[in-house]
């Protein structure tokens, strides 16, 4: 058979190919999805538009839409020189829980993990049992017990109180062994050790950075959790030269109640906008961090 008529026979096979690799679209997922993105998006926008109003602007003009002078650099350097200026006190506190409470719980769940996941001992299964179910009871369960216990130790009113607390992540643990399991080759890790290579020098200098994605996802999930942390300072703190962000706007807001209160909502709205500010920048730089580590192991080479 000539090989012209070969190439014309294979021509509708590579287009048909092509064609199956063309992406599906839907509708009916396309309209789901930004019905989801309206409801997502929906606080965020009433929130932004409402920094931009005074106080009184708050209440007698519609919530989605300005009204009056455009006052958010206004309400932004009154949040900053509010009551001597707390806000900044605030927002130092909640960097210092998330930098030490967050970095240290990820430091931890990576090296445990990886131990788990890469060394074989006694009661190995055990421990793994007890993480599976520390990982379902929920962190208000515990945060009473948690409160007697650094009662009697006299931790409470201290950043040590949310910070140890901070440092266990079981759901960090758990993600960063599975994801060890499945990236980092025994075969690696011998050959480390035939080389002369400690097990502390093989985990920050070679596992380490193959966990990397893993690694930022648990960071991720305990900056977010250390940042929005509210139950656990509101029963553990009261000086408020250590409350977070959380407990120290909650404290604003609760000026408009009682006699003789002076609502200060324009205030309160303007700084729980600044709070969103950090958390967004960590999430804009470390997503593909995130999504490289979970996608990780959904295709097998």
């Amino acid at each position: 058979m000539p090989a012209s008529t070969l190439r014309r026979r294979a021509r509708p096979a590579s287009s048909s190919a092509s064609a199956g690799r063309r992406p599906r679209r839907s509708l009916g997922l396309t309209i789901a999805m930004g019905l989801f993105a309206i409801y997502a998006l929906f606080p965020l926008a009433w929130l932004l538009i409402s920094a931009t109003k005074t106080q009184p602007e708050l209440f007698r003009s519609f919530g989605l839409w300005f009204s009056g002078p455009f006052a958010l650099f206004d309400n932004i350097a009154q949040v900053f020189s509010h009551d001597d200026g707390i806000y900044l006190t605030w927002l130092g506190n909640t960097l210092l829980y998330v930098a030490v409470g967050g970095g240290g719980a990820t430091l931890l769940a990576a090296m445990a993990g990886y131990g788990l996941a890469k060394y074989r001992f006694p009661g190995k299964a055990a421990v793994f049992a007890i993480i599976l179910g520390a990982v379902a009871i929920p962190g208000t369960a515990l945060a009473v017990p948690t409160f007697l216990m650094f009662s009697q130790m006299g931790l409470t009113n201290t950043v040590w109180a949310i910070i140890v607390p901070s440092l266990a992540s079981p759901f960090g643990l758990y993600l960063i062994w599975t994801y060890a399991n499945e990236s980092i080759p025994d075969e690696l890790l011998e050959a480390a050790r035939i080389d002369g290579s400690g097990e502390l020098r093989t985990f920050f200098t070679i596992s380490l950075r193959i966990l990397a994605p893993g690694v930022v996802t648990v960071l991720l999930f305990s900056v977010v959790s250390t940042w929005n942390n509210y139950f656990l300072p509101l029963i553990m703190l009261s000086d408020p030269d250590l409350f977070p962000l959380t407990i120290g706007l909650q404290q604003w807001n609760a000026q408009a109640v009682g006699v003789g209160a002076t609502p200060i909502y324009n205030l309160v709205i303007t700084g729980s906008l600044l709070a969103l500010v950090p958390i967004m920048i960590v999430f804009l730089l470390l997503q593909r961090y995130w999504q490289g580590g979970l996608s990780a192991g959904s295709v097998k080479q």
